[in-house]
């Protein structure tokens, strides 16, 4: 089978180009401005490209990498199918976590830059009018992605350098973390044979930062510290009735993972 994946130097693009070629698949895997996108038939395309942690420093730049591309891939583009990855951050400012939920947004705030950019990515799928055209929310993906900038990794980093921990937010935050493995074994079959157009992919629950952090210490030992000034932040718990009831889904554990994870980092970082 042919795909084409759309940000294959990131951190789910590359796993999910190495996974597709080890199950048999052709992957084609376009560099940034390369033409050849649009002479070419691209099978079963997968938008994995998008700035994520560093968005409030590059308002333009996440509006071009979210957006721009794949306009011109939905408008110009020879595709099976195209499956668009965008986030379940939406769902802070929406009336329930499903995914027919109305979305609320402010345009001056800069939290909310990024989820703008991503409902008007939805959008255009949605505009082009093809049934095999399909969204995809993921939640916090977890895998060997040590460059990453968010929270997991950083309290990881942080326990393996230093041996402590500090918080800038309450023990009992929360957010839904779902694995890499469960995430590359879903994406495909949704891109082929999704009978929605969109689709939450996570956990279906939160995990709280106290839960993350028995676990990391359990393994490293470090201390942890919580900021005077440490407030809660939770997302809504992400519903995930569809991907159970349509790809029968169970979600694997998080929190068993945490110590491979761990000395993944370690032996990543071993001279």
């Amino acid at each position: 089978m042919n795909f084409t994946i759309i940000g294959a130097s990131g951190f789910i693009g590359s796993a999910l180009t190495a996974k597709l070629t080890a199950d048999g698949n052709h992957v084609f895997a376009p560099q940034r401005g390369e033409e050849g996108v649009f002479t070419t038939e691209l099978g079963h395309v997968i938008y994995a490209a998008g700035i994520t942690a560093d968005f409030r420093s590059q308002p333009f730049n996440t509006l071009r990498a979210n957006t721009n591309f794949l306009a011109e891939l939905l408008e110009r583009a020879n595709f099976e199918s195209l499956l668009y990855l965008s986030s379940a951050r939406i769902y802070r400012h929406a009336e329930h976590s499903g995914e027919e939920a109305a979305i609320f947004l402010k345009s001056r705030d800069p939290e909310d830059l990024y989820d703008l950019t991503k409902l008007t990515a939805e959008a255009m799928c949605h505009a082009r009018g093809k049934p095999s055209v399909r969204v995809v929310r993921l939640t916090n993906v977890v895998g060997s992605d040590f460059r990453s900038q968010n929270f997991l990794f950083d309290i990881i980093r942080s326990a393996c350098n230093t041996g402590s921990i500090e918080l800038r937010s309450t023990l009992d935050s929360g957010k839904d973390y779902v694995l890499i493995s469960d995430v590359l074994d879903l994406l495909p079959k949704i891109a082929i044979k999704g009978l929605h157009s969109c689709y939450n992919l996570g956990s279906g629950y939160n995990l709280t930062h106290k839960l993350l952090l028995d676990q990391i210490i359990a393994c490293t030992g470090a201390t942890v510290s919580i900021s005077t000034e440490a407030r809660q932040t939770l997302i809504p718990s992400i519903n995930i009735d569809r991907i159970l009831k349509e790809f029968n889904f169970q979600p694997s554990s998080v929190l068993s993972y945490i110590p491979e994870l761990i000395h993944e980092y370690r032996k990543s970082t071993s001279p």
